[in-house]
């Protein structure tokens, strides 16, 4: 099969690297790819956000199935455009796709179906929703409603610093994405994440996974993309899990199909497990970034006979998706002044050396120059590993960093800290 893979990032890379693993592959073109891509398809130059270039691409290769990525396409139509192309394509069409694009709309639906999420207010108007913050006390969550890359999200322990947050979103900070904002009650409890694969009418689940999101060490610092992540999240019990599927996801996909966009791809589910039980945070319309590259390390089964499942309609025929028992964990590398403005070109090396013991490096923001391989983004690179329990997991990927001839990157030395926590007081 011929599958073309949108995306440029450390998640693509992972999904690659698992793709190359099935033997229906027989070409895997990547657009635009990235260095570490390379190693598993031939990378072309195409803005997966050119819509109709995409669909030409995949009319003219003869490509059997288009792998979706990263939200903007998704959130664009690209989806239903391939469909329309008669392109079997994993990932939801624009309107399902909304579940990420707006938190407004992922919020009224929460409210109409009951599932549980923290109370909210949308607003598109910077006197309003100054005046609204008294209500919902303090914290409080202030999000950009559209896509802000992960960074649109302001967690204001006063009103000056939620105040700033506001002018700051309505001023332009984030772009469109913020033309409109939604607040939040604040929630208290400890985060998860909670995959599912849905073609629209089955649903199953894929696995949890913890991400960090703070860029230092002790959650301290401005929300990044994630610095981290190791799966499974054992906080989120096989009960809660069940729980989640009830009362969060399942009620999501129905209310999806009932009003004429079902949803088809994977499901990812930010959780807040408070003491009343699991609460939405928000839904991403795609794999997580690090969180994919964790799942795709456990997943033992073949990803393309997963992926056309989903695509083809027919999930319900197919075992549910087997992940090791294993811990997964993977550290992110990225590039000095991130989540400012990161240090591009700086030198990498050492990649060979570090990828022992299990090791596997995916590459994130990286670029192949004559003098060699350099930092081209914030995140630069997502040193993994399997092992039977997350604290070797966890000593062979630092290990792997500590490999590394990376000058200008830094990394969070703590990444699974809340596990690690959890075993030293069990």
């Amino acid at each position: 099969m011929i599958i073309l893979l949108l995306g440029s990032g450390g998640r693509e890379h992972a999904l690659a690297w698992k793709m190359a693993q099935s033997p229906r592959l027989t070409k895997l073109f990547a657009a635009p790819g990235n260095p570490g891509i390379a190693e598993h398809a031939e990378c072309i130059d195409l803005d997966p956000t050119h819509i109709e270039s995409v669909v030409a691409f995949a009319r003219d290769e003869n490509v059997g199935l288009v792998v979706i990525g990263p939200e903007a396409p998704l959130v664009a139509g690209l989806a239903d455009r391939l469909r329309e192309d008669g392109v079997l394509t994993f990932g939801p069409d624009r309107a399902a796709a909304q579940l990420e694009g707006s938190k407004g709309f992922t919020k009224d639906l929460c409210a109409r179906e009951n599932i549980p999420t923290a109370g909210y207010g949308r607003f598109t108007d910077l006197a309003a929703a100054q005046g609204a913050l008294d209500r919902f006390g303090l914290p409080v969550v202030i999000k950009a409603d559209g896509l802000a890359a992960g960074k649109g999200v302001v967690i204001a322990q006063n009103r000056a610093e939620a105040d700033a947050a506001l002018v700051d979103m309505f001023g332009g900070g984030f772009g469109s994405a913020g033309a409109e904002v939604v607040i939040e009650q604040f929630l208290t409890g400890e985060e998860a994440s909670f995959f599912a694969l849905t073609d629209g009418t089955t649903v199953v689940p894929f696995g949890s996974a913890q991400d960090h999101k703070r860029v230092g060490d002790d959650d301290t610092g401005p929300n990044t993309g994630g610095m981290g992540a190791y799966s499974p999240a054992t906080i989120l019990t096989p009960a809660l899990e069940a729980q989640v599927m009830a009362e969060i996801v399942e009620p999501t996909v129905r209310a999806m199909a009932a009003a004429g966009m079902p949803y088809s791809g994977v499901l990812y589910a930010g959780l807040m497990l408070t003491p009343t039980g699991p609460q939405l945070i928000e839904y991403n319309a795609r794999f997580g970034d690090p969180e994919c590259q964790v799942l795709m390390m456990r997943l033992e089964d073949d990803l393309i006979d997963v992926l056309l499942a989903v695509a083809e309609g027919r999930l319900a025929e197919i075992a549910r998706p087997r992940l090791a028992p294993q811990t997964a964990l993977t550290v992110v590398m990225a590039a000095r002044g991130y989540p400012g403005t990161p240090e591009k070109g700086g030198a990498i090396n050492g990649i060979a050396a570090a990828e022992h013991e299990g090791a596997k490096i995916f590459h994130a923001g990286t670029a192949q120059t004559a003098s060699g391989l350099v930092a081209n983004g914030g995140r630069v690179l997502n040193v993994s590993a399997m092992a039977p329990t997350i604290g070797e997991a966890r000593q062979i990927a630092y290990d792997a960093v500590d490999r590394l001839d990376f000058a200008s990157g830094f990394c969070r030395r703590d990444i699974g800290w809340r596990e690690m926590a959890r075993l030293r007081n069990d």
